[in-house]
């Protein structure tokens, strides 16, 4: 099946590297449009005590290091426009689904380290993303660092 328009979601770690080439591979057999997304999450907001903290200023240093490291991403692979590299806050399955909609992403590649048993019912972005996925999902097994 080739496919138009691929979706990689990444979490900026060394990992990540595998899934990109993986997906950056697909694009060409494909021709597709190659898009990356990566997804900061909400910081809870903390107590210390009956005080509440705000976690505002940490959440903002938070994106813009996220910011920096999809600049590099976008340099380092130049099948990524900067305008097809996207940097969103929220929920990662919402944000996923969400852009693979309004962009008629028709493949989502994303990493998985296979885990399993209490590993896997911790919760797994791969797993998540599967579940109501508006298109086809690849899931590229990352090494164990174990």
């Amino acid at each position: 099946m080739l496919y138009s328009h691929i979706l990689v979601a990444v979490d900026l770690t060394a990992e990540c590297h595998a899934v990109i080439l993986r997906a950056q591979a697909l694009a060409n057999s494909s021709q597709a449009k190659l898009s990356l997304i990566n997804v900061v999450e909400p910081m809870a907001m903390a107590f210390a005590g009956d005080v509440p903290m705000d976690l505002s200023m940490l959440q903002q240093q938070q994106f813009d290091q996220a910011r920096e490291r999809v600049d590099t991403f976008a340099k380092t692979y130049p099948e990524l426009s900067p305008d097809q590299c996207h940097l969103v806050y929220g929920q990662p399955r919402q944000e996923i689904h969400r852009l693979a909609k309004e962009q008629a992403i028709d493949l989502i590649v994303v990493g998985s380290h296979g885990r399993h048993g209490l590993a896997l019912l911790l919760g797994s972005t791969a797993n998540d993303v599967l579940h109501g996925a508006p298109c086809d999902v690849l899931a590229v097994r990352l090494k164990s660092s174990t």
